[in-house]
């Protein structure tokens, strides 16, 4: 049982066209949702090493945890003043200043 549920195209880069798969896959005779990365160029087309594979019976689990994720979750966070400023060599409150050697 093979069934390609749908593509995402990743990228490209040096002539290598990278898509992430989703699809049902029988392996072992073990069914399972693949996700996984296939690579296109001139030396290899086909899947490679990158990628899961969820067992059947966890989907459901597996499924639920992607669909508690939100919109307001995958927007990024702005940077704070604090994380753009340069280090001032102080320490925080609790932490050992450590020597410079």
């Amino acid at each position: 049982m093979d069934k390609d549920i749908g593509k995402i195209k990743k990228g490209e880069y040096q002539g290598t066209v990278t898509e992430i798969v989703v699809g049902v896959r029988e392996y072992n005779g073990k069914v399972g949702v693949d996700i996984r990365e296939f690579a296109s160029s001139e030396k290899y087309t086909g899947p490679t090493k990158k990628g899961l594979r969820i067992p059947a019976d966890n989907f459901k689990d597996f499924k639920k945890m992607i669909n508690s994720i939100t919109d307001e979750d995958l927007v990024a966070s702005a940077p704070s003043e604090t994380s753009a400023e340069k280090p001032t060599g102080k320490t925080k409150p609790n932490q050992e200043e450590l020597p410079d050697y």
